[in-house]
């Protein structure tokens, strides 16, 4: 009989769930394409859960033009309703005008930085930051990285980025290993 893996206990609740976590959660990400995926993600799911967004994921790639930022940036006010008409996707006004927005500002951060990765992983110092904790009760909601994150963003532009928000990008985005120590993808990430 084959051993049963060892997860982090948040990702417990489905199969969708824990095969995120195996394979996504906690990688380092250096695409800017996926950077801006989980930029949107995060934006929807602030007051909401990660399964929530996660059963979602697949409308929101197919409203959101497989988050494109390029057009994203350019959607203009029939997508946007069309967008707020779609019950695929989470359709909360603020954070619809919110992802089009952030697309804008994060062409301008790629401008000035040449890519989105290059400026976003200056926060941890371009490296990932391993935490060794052994209960996910001890993980903190933000850090001191995801308040210099949040605030930077906020200064240029960007909407949904709270520290909170800033640092659950982190734990996806694989800037943080948040992994418990006992997960069998720990070491991994």
């Amino acid at each position: 009989m084959a051993k049963e893996l060892i997860r982090c206990p948040w990702c417990l609740s489905s199969d969708l769930m824990k095969a995120y976590h195996d394979t996504e959660w906690g990688v380092p990400v250096h695409d800017d394409k996926k950077h801006f995926e989980f930029i949107v993600l995060d934006t929807f799911q602030a007051g909401l859960s990660w399964s929530t967004i996660l059963n979602k994921r697949e409308n929101f790639r197919k409203a959101f033009d497989n988050f494109d930022y390029v057009k994203i940036a350019k959607y203009k006010e029939p997508k946007i309703q069309k967008l707020l008409g779609d019950a695929g996707i989470i359709r909360n006004k603020l954070k619809v005008y919110g992802t089009v927005n952030n697309a804008k500002r994060f062409q301008e951060v790629q401008k000035e930085f040449g890519t989105f990765d290059k400026y976003i992983w200056q926060f941890t110092g371009n490296k990932v930051i391993n935490n060794k904790y052994k209960t996910h009760k001890n993980i903190q909601p933000f850090t001191k990285e995801s308040d210099a994150m949040s605030a930077d963003l906020y200064k240029r532009g960007f909407k949904f980025v709270g520290s909170t928000i800033c640092y659950a990008y982190m734990q996806a985005a694989g800037m943080v290993n948040d992994h418990m120590v006992d997960c069998h993808r720990h070491g991994d990430c």
